[in-house]
This record gives C-alpha cells, structure tokens and sequence, in this order.
C-alpha cells in the first residue's frame, strides 16, 4: 500500500488539476452546485452497482468519480468564499473526534457496536438535531429510508424486545391489507401495502438483513433468468407474447437450475 506521503500527493495534485479545469475548460468552468447535483447522484447509484458486482477495480475507479466531485463542489465553494476543501476535511476531523468518545476519550462501550451507535444518535442530538430521525435524508429511496428510520429508533430503545414479535406484525398488516382489497378501497389499499412493506424491511433489519441489498441481489437474479427465457425462445423461433404460461415457465425452471 501506499505510504501518507504519497497518499497526500495524489490528493493535492487532484486538487491543483481541478484549479486548472477552474480556470481553462468550458465546461468545468461553468459548473455549479446546482449542476452537479443530478451528476453526484448518478455517481452514487454507479459506486453501489459496483460494489453489488464485487468489482474492486470499478469500485476504485467510482471512488475516483465521487472524490472528483467533492473536490469540486469545494473548489466552488472556495470561489464564492464560503469554504474550501480544507474546512470540508477539518469538518469531518472534529465530528469524527466528537462522535468517538471511546476512542478520543474515556467513554467505556464495552467493545459493543450497539452502544457506540445508541451514544453516536445521543451526540448528533446534543449537536442541534432536534429528533432522532432528523439526520435521515428527505430524497432518499423509500426502503433505504425505512431501514434508516428504524436503525435510528432502534438506537435510542424503540424497537421490538424480541425479533420473534415482528411476524405477529407482519401477518396482522397482511391481513389488513387482504381487508381493504377485498372491500377495494384503493388509497386504503396503499396505505395498507405502505404498512406491510414497512414491517418486511424491519423484519430484516432485525434478522441482520439489509433489504435494499437483499432486493437488488433478487432484481439481479430475475432478469437474468428472464433473459434466459427470452434468449431460449428465440432460439426456438418464437416469442413470448405466442407461449403459454405453462410453456414459459417450463423455461424459467431451466433457467432457475442453472444458476442454483
């Protein structure tokens, strides 16, 4: 691995190249935080497909990308005198420090991951976060959102005290929901559906699952399954639309097999 030294001199040569593209391409020139918001955004979701694919040279090479973009919005930043990449690391330095007093001080958590994460909700609260759920972003996807909210809740206490308890809940919204379809009521069948889905994402999140992940690994294992079925009928001269269900799904057993 590479030493400080060098660590830094990458870092400070990133940071002089984007002073350059600053002052000589068009483009970078005529950026703003505003611009580079939807650009950060795609960035992200292309760093968590890498990651879903286990590839450590696209996960460096995303990596880049988000650091490109943090360097940018404090150069930015910089020129509008606001702050600088500087004040963006002394920033995350002293919230580190703050928010690990079992390291940089003498809180005891007993080697304990849960009480660092019940103390770290504590000390964002005596920052200024008026509630715990505070720090969860408003645009976030909605199950990464819910699992956010109720790690949150979880680390100040409010959380079920057995993980058995949650199937009571989960088979009660069912039937709620089972309720309201049979009586179509449709904005209660959302709700209903809302309550279920909620209740699923905690189930996971007790049993030690994250459902975003779990999800995405389902979306992946499906399409790649349809395309089988897809690429198996068209090797028959047929399409989808002319088979029957029976027919396709003689397929996808096929396909299932394969990647068992």
């Amino acid at each position: 691995m590479n030493s400080k030294e060098e660590k830094l001199r990458a870092i400070g040569k990133l940071i002089d190249i984007m002073d350059e593209l600053r002052t000589k391409c068009p483009w970078d020139r005529e950026q703003t935080f505003e611009s580079l918001r939807n650009l950060t955004i795609e960035e992200t979701y292309e760093l968590a497909e890498a990651i879903s694919d286990g590839d450590s040279g696209q996960i460096r090479n995303e990596l880049g990308d988000l650091l490109l973009h943090i360097v940018f919005y404090s150069k930015i930043a910089s020129e509008n005198g606001e702050f600088d990449i500087k004040d963006v690391a002394e920033t995350i330095v002293g919230k580190l420090i703050y928010r690990h007093p079992h390291i940089f001080g003498d809180t005891d958590v007993k080697d304990d991951p849960g009480i660092v994460k019940k103390n770290w909700e504590e000390l964002k609260i005596r920052e200024g976060n008026s509630s715990v759920l505070g720090g969860v972003p408003v645009e976030l996807p909605a199950m990464i959102k819910a699992n956010r909210i109720q790690e949150k809740v979880r680390a100040v206490g409010f959380d079920w005290e057995e993980n058995q308890q949650i199937w009571d809940k989960i088979n009660e919204e069912l039937e709620e929901l089972k309720t309201e379809i049979a009586d179509m009521k449709t904005e209660e069948i959302e709700n209903e559906f809302g309550d279920l889905l909620f209740s699923i994402i905690n189930a996971a999140r007790l049993y030690g699952v994250d459902p975003e992940t779990a999800l995405e690994k389902t979306n992946r294992k499906f399409i790649k399954r349809f395309r089988y079925l897809e690429q198996k009928t068209i090797k028959k001269g047929t399409l989808l639309k002319h088979m029957t269900l029976d027919q396709m799904n003689e397929i996808w057993e096929e396909a299932k097999k394969l990647n068992e």
